[in-house]
């Protein structure tokens, strides 16, 4: 789903299409929680950290490449487990947007749904869409892969 919710650069955008991890919800937040698998496995990424805010909340920064340059970005992320997690953009090309991460269990699987108030700014809402559903799929893939290693090495 998509729908403008304002002035140029947001959106409103939604991935509710199935998208399911070879793993089942455990396995997932396992591989959530641990930085060298689950950081390791987004290429094009470089310089991570994160600094804790409380049990359940952390910010996570690092160098993203975008377009042949190196971007700083920063997400403050609010873990719900096993429901899923809140991320809010406060650095980066996206600052401002906010998301949820659901994870829905399907035996050894486990659906991700997106759903997030995106905004970007001087990017129009027709540009941003596709922008966003592209990062979206690159860190599904890129975690799909990575949770199918994990998932292995955790037997």
């Amino acid at each position: 789903m998509y729908r403008r919710t304002g002035g140029t650069g947001m959106a409103r955008i939604s991935d509710q299409e199935g998208s399911k991890f070879d793993a089942n919800l455990e396995i997932l937040w396992k591989y959530l929680q641990d930085p060298a698998a689950h950081g390791g496995a987004h290429r094009g990424s470089r310089n991570r950290a994160m600094q804790p805010i409380s049990d359940s909340s952390f910010v996570v920064s690092w160098e993203q490449e975008m377009n042949g340059k190196w971007v700083k970005v920063a997400n403050r992320i609010t873990v719900f487990p096993p429901l899923g997690m809140a991320v809010e953009a406060i650095e980066g090309p996206l600052a401002g947007s906010k998301m949820f991460n659901v994870y829905t269990p399907h035996g050894n699987e486990t659906e991700v749904s997106i759903f997030g108030d995106m905004v970007a700014s001087g990017i129009p809402p027709a540009q941003l869409e596709p922008m966003v559903r592209g990062a979206w799929e690159m860190a599904y893939n890129e975690d799909a892969a990575g949770i199918r290693e994990f998932a292995k090495s955790s037997k």
